[in-house]
């Protein structure tokens, strides 16, 4: 695969660096001659181009019409759309990727601009920290289509509804596939009779909007307060 990457701060740098670790190709530009040097002494020279990413004879000269993928991550959000634009309209890449800077830019970061994947840090944080306080202690590992679907971690909890029960009787989410059980470090390729116990470590594929159902089938029961009204005790 080979990926033009537009920016060569530390988040460029380090997914250029990750690339070439996967052995994929990679071209890097940076419009700051400084920044340049300091690139070339960290990555191969040849990969590393001066120029700005704007440019159409730039991008040309970086081989875009053989991309397949353009990663862009400058840190000003007008040239990262500027140039996401062009590499759809002009020349046609198949798959654009795009830092957003700005949270209150996000919404331009459309298919409409050229944006397949756009990358919003401060969302991207904001709903993981949403995610692990609702979720008690259930692990996301994995994102799979855009956030659609999850790939999960969590032990069944003492007192939980699942201990004790077959997987068929679990009443599970309709999009949801428990994909192992690990057992006192022993691998379990689940079935419908296989009876879950406390401390089993289940791994499960399921929609992000139907994890905390999920979490409440493996985690502990949560207690419902008694309150008792004046002159009723």
């Amino acid at each position: 695969m080979f990926t033009i990457i537009v920016g060569g701060g530390q988040v460029g740098m380090y997914l250029a660096s990750l690339l070439l670790t996967e052995k994929h190709q990679v071209m890097i530009i940076e419009s700051r001659k400084d920044r340049v040097e300091s690139l070339k002494q960290a990555l191969p020279a040849e990969i590393v181009m001066l120029g700005n990413g704007t440019d159409p004879n730039v991008l040309e000269s970086a081989g875009i019409h053989r991309a397949n993928v353009i990663a862009v991550v400058t840190g000003t959000d007008e040239t990262n759309l500027a140039i996401c634009s062009l590499a759809r309209l002009e020349f046609k890449v198949p798959r654009i990727i795009s830092r957003v800077n700005n949270p209150k830019n996000a919404w331009l970061y459309t298919p409409e601009m050229g944006v397949d994947v756009a990358l919003n840090q401060a969302e991207l944080l904001g709903n993981l920290i949403i995610e692990e306080m609702s979720l008690g202690d259930m692990i996301t590992l994995l994102k799979l289509r855009k956030g659609l679907y999850s790939l999960v971690e969590e032990k069944v909890a003492p007192g939980s509804t699942a201990h004790g029960k077959s997987i068929q009787e679990l009443n599970l989410p309709p999009d949801c596939l428990l994909a192992a059980v690990i057992r006192k470090g022993e691998l379990i390729l689940p079935r419908g009779d296989t009876i879950l116990q406390t401390a089993d470590e289940v791994l499960a594929i399921v929609n992000s909007n139907e994890l905390p159902e999920l979490a409440a089938i493996l985690g502990p029961i949560k207690k419902k307060n008694n309150i008792s009204m004046p002159g009723t005790a």
